[in-house]
């Protein structure tokens, strides 16, 4: 969430959590914008998750502080007994987001050395207050759908211009490969992953793995290419072999969107499998050296374009 939006949301929560608060009378109305503030988070499902488990904190801190204030009376060691008894149950059930704000209703009961029903009504308005209005200023969240537009556009050509460049160094065998290209898309792979998971923790109800499972498919490819790489560095096909990759390469660069199913790519691959076994067999160490290379290269492709198959198999619907 960008500084300037969540700083305005923290602001418009915590004014109004006080406001209301002071128009309702409540004791220590303060207290209900400090739980707004707790509670704007950077997406909607980590407000709503953090609000739920604040809601029963609550309940269980107020539970205990009353026992604790009923047995003990208003003094330090009764507020000491409560920490020693809340605290291990709230890391237990996973409630420690609650611990200081609950705490701190809690010590509205030592000031005013009462637990009263009253009272008790006010801490939980209190945190209602607070927490229901955070929840509603995070129901606005700004769209990230343009944004990951974008990212598919750079990771597309990303990947483009690598398997061009694999093409260029085949034909014409100058140049060497330092995987300048392929650590960018890296960092842009990251990311775009990075604002794909915070917009899928803003989809309460209508989640989808579409676009993480799109970008964590092209991870896996730019692993493939990164050991492609260093198999090309240092290949020496003969220009028949070098000329039959080099085209491949191209082919595969032109059918890189995420609605082409690239079964013809594997077809292509095939075929040259099936007429390359064909061919005698190598004769010395370079022409084995060089036959295996090949293959590997072949065959890494070949994964490269399956992870792609695969994925438009699963979401062609979602395309």
């Amino acid at each position: 969430m960008p500084l300037l939006h969540r700083t305005i949301k923290l602001v418009i929560a915590t004014c109004l959590a006080i406001w209301l608060a002071q128009r309702l009378q409540l004791l220590y109305a303060p207290s209900a914008g400090i739980i707004a503030i707790l509670s704007v988070l950077d997406t909607r499902r980590a407000s709503l998750k953090t609000a739920w488990a604040r809601l029963w904190s609550t309940v269980l801190a107020l539970f205990i502080a009353v026992i604790c204030f009923s047995l003990f009376g208003f003094h330090l060691a009764a507020f000491a007994l409560y920490l020693l008894v809340y605290v291990p149950l709230a890391y237990r059930s996973n409630l420690t987001a609650g611990i200081a704000p609950c705490t701190v209703l809690v010590t509205h009961l030592l000031a005013e050395q009462s637990i009263s029903l009253p009272l008790l009504a006010n801490e939980l308005s209190l945190f209602l207050i607070g927490a229901g209005l955070a929840l509603l200023a995070n129901l606005y969240m700004p769209s990230q759908d343009q944004k990951i537009h974008d990212f598919h556009n750079q990771v597309e050509q990303g990947l483009k211009a690598i398997l061009l460049k694999f093409h260029h160094f085949l034909i014409t065998g100058d140049g060497s490969n330092d995987a300048s290209l392929i650590k960018q898309l890296d960092k842009t792979l990251a990311e775009a992953l990075r604002i794909v998971y915070l917009d899928r923790h803003n989809q309460v109800f209508h989640q989808t793995d579409y676009q993480v499972h799109y970008f964590e498919m092209r991870q896996a490819q730019n692993r493939i290419l990164q050991d492609m790489a260093q198999m090309i560095d240092g290949c020496q096909l003969e220009s028949e072999e070098s000329l039959i990759l080099a085209t491949l390469f191209v082919k595969t660069a032109s059918q890189l969107s995420q609605t082409n199913p690239a079964h013809e790519l594997l077809e292509a691959i095939e075929d040259f499998l099936t007429t390359f076994r064909k061919r005698p067999l190598p004769k010395t160490r370079i022409e084995f050296e060089t036959r295996a290379t090949l293959y590997q290269l072949l065959h890494d492709l070949e994964r490269f374009i399956q992870l792609k198959v695969d994925f438009y198999e699963r979401y062609q619907d979602e395309a």
